[in-house]
């Protein structure tokens, strides 16, 4: 029973991955979800560093209307729950520039098709303050144990909220740690991420500490990933297991791969947008920089995880993805991009069984392995080109982000690393 000063918060994740909220007494919940609480359509042009983007479309004038779905409703404090929020224009429809429901659109058109799709997220952040970076251990259970405070309230916080957390460890960096998501619905997948973000964010502040979630924290250390992992089904039949194809891969399963993996080079400024990305984007940090699959292969933008005793449930991990990311629009690319793939019955390339670094260039460009690392600018000028990132997203959507990437990067792209990841490093802190 909420009482009358309790707290409802809405929000939304920008075209920068920044969340942005609104808040109202609880007795206006009913409000909020029917009409909405007034933003200005320059919510959409933000940059990480809160300056603005302005384009003809997202300007100063106008107005758009933020609306919670009540029915994802999360305690994330005393007295304070949570929704994650939609965008509509002022006479109730969706606005073309909502990048929650560019995920709902996909996720109609599997169904539309008879498919079906489980995304579990993996959340990887850095805890400034915690254990000393002298006593850490890389996945080592001391480095764990000694902020078990602050996992242990984590852990009740989701709890309470009803965020499912699969596995928590301590992470391959000095205090960085990662927290696996259970597998959900694609938007409520999304949903969950940021919910995991707030918890997160919220738990550290409880114990004077700070969580990051930069894609790189700091100059020279580790990253921060933000991978997903991916199932498909037709009829309640997995897609990535029980058939004749390599490691069981069935038809629609191997096409659905191959449809990814052909779309990555136009879809990366979605997936790894920021000047950060740059820096973490790159052979050797297991950010998957090489656009190719392999079974288990850390390196490769997608890695397979075939059923086996130790795992029951296949699925695809997309690597190239960072906290950056809007999460609501990274999943919406990789379904689509699975569909079309199933759809034109799209040829898996050959897979890479050895870490991408270890091939000669020759072999790499005989096997079509790409390297899909490279600048800012190269990224968004292919997103920017592309038809099937506007036909998925919306001319809207692809504008802001643009916008606002190209900000990013005028603004840090020649920055060096040790400034512009110090100045950046809470941009994605809720």
């Amino acid at each position: 029973m909420s009482g009358e000063r309790d707290i409802i918060v809405g929000s939304i994740v920008d075209l920068s991955g920044v969340v942005r909220a609104k808040a109202v007494p609880a007795a206006r919940a009913e409000a909020f979800e029917s009409v909405g609480m007034g933003a200005s359509p320059s919510w959409n042009v933000f940059c990480v560093d809160d300056q603005t983007a302005f384009t003809p479309t997202f300007s100063v004038t106008g107005d758009l209307r933020m609306r919670v779905d009540r029915s994802r409703l999360r305690e994330i404090a005393e007295g304070v729950r949570w929704a994650p929020g939609t965008f509509h224009t002022q006479d109730g429809a969706v606005a073309a520039v909502c990048t929650r429901s560019a995920l709902e659109r996909q996720v109609e058109r599997m169904r539309d098709r008879g498919l079906e799709a489980l995304v579990g997220h993996e959340v990887e952040f850095v805890l400034d303050e915690a254990v000393p970076r002298e006593r850490w251990s890389a996945y080592g259970l001391g480095s764990l144990l000694e902020s078990r405070g602050f996992v242990a309230d984590l852990l009740e916080a989701a709890d309470r909220a009803g965020l499912e957390v699969a596995q928590v460890h301590a992470e391959y960096g000095p205090d960085q740690y990662e927290v696996s998501l259970a597998p959900r619905p694609p938007v409520e997948a999304a949903d969950d991420l940021v919910l995991a973000r707030i918890l997160i964010s919220q738990t550290a502040r409880l114990h004077g500490l700070t969580a990051s979630f930069s894609p790189v924290p700091a100059a020279g250390g580790s990253s921060n990933g933000a991978h997903q992992h991916l199932s498909f089904s037709r009829a309640g039949v997995p897609l990535i297991s029980g058939g004749a194809e390599v490691h069981g891969l069935t038809d629609d399963g191997a096409a659905a791969i191959a449809g990814v993996l052909a779309r990555l080079p136009e879809v990366l400024a979605v997936l790894s947008g920021s000047v950060l990305s740059t820096l973490r984007l790159r052979p050797g940090m297991w950010a998957g920089a090489y656009g190719c699959w392999g079974l288990e292969n850390r390196e490769a933008a997608v890695r397979l995880c075939a059923v086996t005793q130790g795992t029951p449930e296949a699925t695809v991990e997309v690597k190239c993805i960072d906290p950056s990311a809007n999460p609501y629009l990274a999943t919406a690319v990789l379904l689509a991009a699975a569909i079309d793939g199933i759809e034109t019955r799209a040829v898996l390339p050959p897979e890479v069984t050895v870490d991408p670094q270890l091939l000669a260039e020759a072999e790499r460009e005989a096997a079509g392995v790409r390297l899909l690392a490279g600048q800012t600018g190269a990224r968004l000028e292919a997103f920017a080109r592309s038809p099937f990132a506007a036909a998925t997203l919306g001319a809207e959507i692809v504008e802001a982000l643009v916008a606002v990437r190209s900000r990013e990067d005028d603004t840090y792209g020649a920055v060096d690393p040790a400034t512009v990841t110090t100045r950046l490093r809470y941009a994605w802190t809720c």
